[in-house]
């Protein structure tokens, strides 16, 4: 009986990470983890995500924290720090902001989300969703892209960062385990 128990437990925490209900409904998205697709820069490498059903088939997450990279006081300040910050150029270094910003929290953490437009390889055109939040001197950055609609690809990426999992982890990876 614990065994079946266990089973269980760990196939719906699986089922979290990959958009799926307990009961086995969709959500934003069903979501595999991929392997880090940037070069090593000054901070560690993040978790990366693909979303392989769900309506958000083929956006892609990165996720990455920054410690020591946040204004202590006040926190993500304004747009360009959003910009700046969020490694939207890693994915693309021709992108566009298409609107401003606006505040959001996620996991007790405030921030700011902004909406872009990136001009891809071959000519392909995408939308992204970057994501800055603070926790003291601290930055958590997400990068949403794909080739939906921004809010499309934003909301689904934020449906996977609000999961318990991601959360323990993004907890885990500011305070450097």
């Amino acid at each position: 009986m614990r065994r079946a128990m266990i089973i269980a437990a760990a196939a719906i925490a699986l089922g979290a990470v990959a958009g799926v209900h307990a009961d086995g409904t969709e959500r934003g998205g069903r979501w595999q983890e991929i392997a880090w697709p940037f070069p090593r820069d000054g901070w560690p490498a993040g978790r990366a995500f693909r979303c392989t059903a769900g309506g958000c088939d083929g956006d892609e997450l990165y996720v990455r924290a920054k410690r020591g990279f946040c204004n202590c006081d006040i926190g993500i300040a304004d747009d360009e720090e959003v910009d700046r910050v969020t490694d939207i150029d890693l994915i693309s270094p021709r992108f566009a902001p298409v609107a401003p910003g606006h505040a959001v929290g996620i996991a007790a953490m405030p921030g700011r989300i902004r909406h872009y437009e990136l001009d891809m390889p071959g000519g392909a055109r995408h939308a992204a969703a970057g994501l800055a939040l603070s926790r003291r001197c601290d930055l958590l950055v997400a990068v949403a892209q794909g080739a939906g609609e921004a809010n499309a690809v934003q909301s689904a990426a934020l449906e996977l960062l609000e999961t318990q999992e991601m959360k323990r982890w993004m907890a885990a990876a500011l305070d450097g385990r």
